[in-house]
């Protein structure tokens, strides 16, 4: 294989960014994914009990070798292990398939509060946590923001947005759901709560857009591909864009083992095994990791870069959901689901650091619903647990959103010392916990949604917040953090490891602190940005 410009681990959200802009900049691209290509929806599927959502029976979306890449997790409070595979319960499972996440997401697309880049400053640093600024603002942050919403194709509000800077450019699409039953009903209940309201911004065409269709409101969203195409991944747009100049090559099912490197320590290409087994190094003059925050941590680790700091700090999001039961069908069937939220208690909470932006989420299809969204108490099985659930899936909604979680450097991604995946190589070892203050917000924005679902109208409500736990099963952050210490972070402002000149980061895994929202449109501006960079770098 000849020599490459830049090499991309990783066909995600941010390598597929990286992957079209350096393409079009010019550089001969090789983009290497460690799952497979699924351009078609079939490819995908729709089965209900396998899927990125509910992994009851296997996954939809990679890894497609359920026992070939287990991942060990040590108990925080017992320190004893066990060993999950791929679609197992706590496995904290990306999609591994050209697309990464966003083949399968529900495409959530917001941007960051501007002070979710400088918690430290506003809130302090709790004892035992790690928590930190951001080397970078919101500012610097915002045109690449605007971009990744033109590019990709977000569809919202702009001007309902309250909670940030005013924008310079309005999203490309309007809102995707602008009025539904469940959207109605809780923005009655907010206006009764004195409580501001904007439709979820989605990274869904609203109207055809970039040459794809419209949404057709199906309720299979989350977890699954889009029947028409209307979703917005990196699969279908910036990757296509990459394969459209003639000068990216996508090898897929390429397990990365190991960055290079010459005697004098300067990075030099990467290994990996083919999808048949087969070693092969390839060497290129940049190389880019964007495996995500845990496999982009573990390929560090396997390669002795990065430091003490590489794999810490590991974030996720917590979501402290309740369910409301009401007295009509509040569930309309209208997909995608999400259609109004409030960023209320983002932050200036008392008493609590940060905050969430909660909102309506997207359909349950009945498997989940019957094994996640059911009220305590409830028989399993018989006549009158049918009859509930036949009288009562669409008449009860729910209201979730991502809790902004305090760091740790305890909690972590390490290399197992015994356990490995079936090429041989140390599968990932987690463990640590993330901190008490989180489980505190959690419990504050728990009760934020409890107190607006009953006063929007629900009979009764129900949930349990979460309580202390390790963190990162969906939008992994944190294990890379950027910033301009080397002694305290993995990599500089424009994501490029310390003492590492050819060698970037393009996940999550440079977050500092992961927001109280979706993270996938904050990876991809950075993808923007840190692109920008390279091409200038030559």
């Amino acid at each position: 294989m000849s020599r490459f410009d830049v090499i991309i681990v990783g066909a995600g959200a941010g390598g597929g960014v990286l992957a079209g802009l350096l393409s079009e900049g010019g550089k001969r691209v090789l983009l290497l994914e460690k799952g497979r290509n699924a351009p078609d929806y079939a490819d995908v599927g729709r089965d209900h009990l396998r899927n990125q959502r509910l992994s009851q029976y296997g996954v939809n979306a990679g890894p497609d070798d359920l026992a070939g890449d287990p991942r060990v997790f040590e108990d925080f409070r017992t320190g004893k292990t066990h060993t999950a595979l791929a679609h197992q319960g706590g496995y904290m499972h990306n999609a591994f398939i050209v697309g990464g996440g966003t083949r399968v997401y529900g495409a959530q697309a917001w941007r960051f509060h501007p002070l979710d880049f400088r918690m430290a400053t506003t809130y302090g640093v709790p004892d035992g946590s790690s928590l930190a600024d951001w080397p970078l603002t919101y500012d610097e942050l915002a045109p690449f923001y605007a971009r990744a919403e033109r590019e990709l194709g977000v569809a919202g509000d702009a001007g309902a947005m309250a909670h940030l800077p005013r924008f310079d450019t309005p999203y490309p699409m309007p809102p995707v759901t602008p009025d539904t039953v469940p959207g109605r009903t809780l923005r009655a209940g907010a206006v009764s709560l004195g409580w501001r309201t904007n439709p979820v911004p989605l990274a869904i065409n609203s109207v055809p857009y970039n040459g794809r269709p419209a949404c057709i409101h199906c309720e299979e969203c989350v977890g699954f591909a889009c029947p028409v195409d209307a979703k917005n991944g990196s699969q279908n747009t910036l990757i296509t864009r990459a394969a459209l100049t003639g000068r990216c090559t996508l090898v897929t099912g390429a397990s990365v083992s190991r960055i290079d490197r010459n005697d004098g320590g300067r990075v030099t290409g990467v290994s990996y095994f083919a999808a048949d087994g087969v070693p092969v190094s390839v060497d290129a003059e940049t190389v880019v990791v964007a495996g995500g925050a845990i496999e982009t941590a573990r390929l560090l680790l396997l390669s002795g870069i990065g430091g003490d700091q590489v794999g810490r700090h590991l974030q996720g999001h917590y979501y402290p959901c309740v369910y409301g039961r009401f007295d009509f069908e509040v569930n309309d069937g209208v997909g995608p689901g999400p259609s109004t939220s409030t960023c209320e208690f983002n932050h200036g909470n008392d008493g609590v650091i940060g905050g969430a932006m909660i909102a309506d989420d997207f359909i349950v299809l009945p498997a989940t619903f019957w094994k996640r969204n059911t009220p305590p108490g409830l028989p399993r099985w018989g006549v009158g647990a049918k009859e509930w659930m036949r009288t009562n899936y669409r008449r009860v909604l729910q209201v979730c959103g991502p809790v902004q979680e305090i760091p740790t450097a305890h909690s972590r991604v390490t290399l197992d010392p015994d356990v490995r995946d079936k090429y041989g190589i140390p599968a990932i070892r987690f463990s640590g916990a993330t901190h008490i203050e989180t489980v505190r917000t959690s419990a504050f924005m728990f009760d934020r949604a409890q107190e607006w679902l009953q006063a929007s109208g629900a009979l009764e409500t129900w949930g349990t917040p979460p309580g202390q736990s390790l963190s990162g099963g969906q939008h992994q952050a944190g294990t890379c953090r950027m910033g301009d210490d080397p002694r305290t972070s993995v990599t500089d402002r424009n994501c490029r490891v310390h003492g590492h000149p050819n060698l970037y980061i393009g996940d999550g895994a440079v977050h500092v602190t992961n927001g109280g929202f979706n993270p996938f449109l904050t990876i991809m501006a950075l993808a923007y940005r840190t692109a920008g960079h390279i091409l200038a770098e030559g």
